[in-house]
């Protein structure tokens, strides 16, 4: 069984129904194969890859992005069957995509570079004479994760340069064999367009932001459409200069994926201050009901939320109420007066904090408490309302004061997504617990509005102790959460990460982290993540850890798992410089 996509599948889902290596057998897994995704002969100043990329299997073969290439390799031995070097810049190093071809046209392996969208031969890594110039497609505007090819369309989203003015968020469509554009969608509406009176006068204009950044997306093959996750307008943290909700800023929109038109949105945070955009696509699933099931999806936010939604009109399925949030001090600003915070499920990330919430040498070490204490004392009054907290405003001469923000600025659920498994009506969604301090200030004169956002660097709650950096608030500090798709309410949730340095009853705090796990038909959940460098197999029923092992860098990377051409299951994740694949014996 393959590995198409970068999630498994169109839904997203993360699953696989493959129960070879299961809950009996897990703990026997050991490395397979190994495959360096670094420059090849580069000295010690040679870029490293820093790979976030999930490897796709199709038909007995695996492709992935390196440093400075794309390749092919034998998924069963790691033996590499084709390679193209990427010139003029690298590969994205998250993922490539791929097309099965048709009777007129072979496979394609689909991949982006930059502003270059580049098809090459999925038999044999050369580029595609009729896509484009030679297999090459100037996108103008860049993007930097995996395209989804769904039949003959590639969809693509869009990373803003810092500087660059004009609709630069806005995913795209093009035709897998020729290259030729076919939409465009506006995530900043225009004159006329849904949404074009969110913005106040001619706050639209040339706005910067609003992208359609994530690693993926995902498509309902039934109804056609494809779901844009959409991030925050830019420059986030003041909004002085665009009153209004500003659609279509942190909302994810249902579109027509062969016209790109506009079907239904939903805004997960109105007038962003925070950059707290969804990150990742959502996942699709049903929810059972008494009658015909709900097409759903599940979509987090940074904000530690997880909204589910029906996939084909955008109306929350579990209820989600406008809630009063504390409101802006900063001159000019007009924040919205609620926040849509869903009534279930709760509790994925931290979105309060309180004094008594600091830790304590019970919880860590008497070392750790003195240097999150000095922190603090460097900080002035800190300020947190729970959540969507404001930044507070520092004029020249006032006393010092920062706002706590809970999640921070890298978010709860990060980029990864929500996996789902169909025969046991779950979603696991990840999510990290670790604030950010900032306040807003005076910008400089060549800044495009009055005030920008200041704060000390590193901005996060957390101190260095040893090797890694360790949260100033009590633990868990990064978790893995099971939720039930039927009711929304959450069916377990344990910490996920170890922290060196502390004694072992004391270690299991969860540890930041942005990628996401899989699901299995084995009954097993596949996760890295985490920044203690550990690939970890959990009981989807229970979340208990069946196996472990240490990886040589990060795992900052979705696993994938396959049946590789002699007959056996793989896992395999990217740690780093290295794609490492897990068997059993």
């Amino acid at each position: 069984m393959d590995w198409p996509m970068y999630r498994g599948d169109f839904a997203g889902t993360g699953y696989s129904a493959l129960d070879q290596i299961n809950v009996g057998n897990v703990d026997g897994l050991t490395p397979a194969w190994e495959y360096s995704l670094g420059v090849e002969g580069g000295g010690p100043d040679a870029r490293s890859p820093n790979s976030q990329a999930t490897p796709i299997v199709v038909g007995g073969v695996m492709y992935l992005p390196a440093a400075d290439r794309v390749v092919a390799l034998d998924p069963s031995t790691g033996a590499e069957l084709w390679r193209y070097a990427v010139e003029g810049g690298p590969p994205s190093r998250r993922g490539v995509a791929y097309w099965p071809g048709d009777e007129d046209s072979g496979a394609r392996v689909i991949f982006a570079a930059g502003s270059r969208l580049v098809a090459l031969d999925a038999g044999t890594g050369t580029p595609v004479p009729d896509f484009g110039r030679s297999g090459l497609v100037d996108m103008v505007i860049p993007y930097n994760s995996v395209p989804l090819v769904f039949e003959d369309i590639i969809v693509v989203g869009a990373n803003t340069p810092p500087g660059t003015t004009g609709g630069v968020g806005n995913a795209r469509a093009f035709d897998v064999r020729t290259g030729e554009k076919l939409w465009e969608f506006n995530s900043v509406p225009q004159p006329g367009e849904v949404g074009h009176d969110t913005w106040e006068g001619d706050s639209w204009v040339n706005r910067v932001g609003v992208n359609a950044w994530p690693f993926y997306f995902t498509v309902d093959v039934d109804r056609e459409l494809v779901y844009l996750p959409l991030a925050a307008p830019i420059p986030f943290p003041y909004g002085g200069d665009r009153p209004g909700d500003n659609l279509f800023g942190n909302s994810l929109v249902a579109v027509d994926v062969r016209t790109g038109q506009y079907a239904w949105h939903f805004q997960t945070i109105h007038h962003d201050l925070w950059d707290h955009d969804p990150p990742a696509a959502p996942v699709l699933f049903e929810v059972p009901t008494d009658g015909e099931p709900i097409p759903a999806l599940g979509v987090t936010t940074k904000s530690g939320y997880l909204y589910i939604l029906n996939r084909a009109t955008g109306v929350p399925v579990f209820g989600v109420e406008e809630t009063s949030v504390p409101q802006s001090e900063v001159p000019g600003e007009r924040t919205s007066p609620t926040q849509p915070i869903p009534v279930a499920p709760t509790g994925l990330a931290r979105v309060r904090y309180e004094p008594a919430d600091l830790v304590t040498s019970d919880d860590t070490s008497a070392e750790h408490v003195a240097a999150c204490s000095e922190l603090l004392a460097g900080m002035g009054e800190i300020y947190h309302e729970g959540p969507f907290t404001p930044w507070v405003y520092r004029g020249p001469n006032s006393p010092p004061r920062t706002t706590l923000l809970f999640p921070g600025l890298v978010g709860g659920p990060n980029w990864g997504g929500v996996a789902h498994d169909p025969t046991r009506d779950l979603l696991f969604a990840f999510s990290q617990d670790l604030g950010s301090f900032g306040w807003v200030e005076d910008a400089a004169d060549d800044f495009p509005v009055p005030y920008d956002r200041g704060g000390p660097r590193p901005a996060s709650f957390d101190v260095p102790m040893g090797a890694q950096r360790w949260p100033c608030q009590r633990p868990p500090w990064g978790r893995l959460t099971a939720i039930s798709a039927s009711t929304g309410e959450l069916v377990w949730q344990r910490p996920l990460g170890l922290t060196e340095g502390l004694p072992p009853d004391r270690a299991n705090t969860g540890r930041p982290g942005r990628a996401a796990a899989i699901v299995t038909a084995g009954g097993l959940l596949f996760i890295a993540s985490t920044d203690d460098d550990r690939f970890r197999a959990l009981d989807v029923e229970t979340g208990a850890e069946l196996w472990e092992t240490r990886l040589p860098g990060r795992g900052n990377a979705n696993p994938s798992t396959y049946v590789g051409p002699d007959g056996a299951q793989y896992v395999v994740v990217a740690a780093t410089e290295t794609v490492i694949a897990f068997r059993l014996p």
